[in-house]
């Protein structure tokens, strides 16, 4: 069994959004990102599947040039090679669940304002 919170130790950064790992499982990596409003994730590529939480807050999340407006609740699953970015509406809490092929390391590689 593992557990994690959300909600605990949250650290909101000034220049780009927070990114830590929750824990891993046999399948998946389950990512925390922590936004400050006006934050971005700048659009990216994963070549593998995910699914994204809102959490808390609101996102703006671009796919393929298209704007959706996700609320607090709201979830999205990407298929892997789909161009996709996110901006913080107002601070918010993403959950990201990722592949076990995929690495943290890229998530944290990606371009932000």
């Amino acid at each position: 069994m593992k557990i994690a919170s959300l909600t605990q130790d949250l650290t909101y950064q000034d220049l780009k959004p927070s990114i830590s790992v929750l824990f891993e499982t046999n399948s998946t990596k389950e990512i925390r990102i922590v936004f400050k409003k006006g934050q971005q994730m700048k659009a990216h590529k994963t070549p593998f599947p995910i699914v994204v939480e809102i959490f808390k807050g609101a996102i703006s999340f671009g796919v393929n040039n298209t704007q959706q407006q996700m609320l607090e609740g709201s979830l999205i699953f990407l298929e892997g090679d789909v161009l996709h970015d996110l901006t913080a509406e107002e601070d918010s809490i993403v959950r990201l669940s990722l592949s076990k092929n995929d690495s943290v390391s890229r998530v944290k590689k990606v371009k932000t304002v």
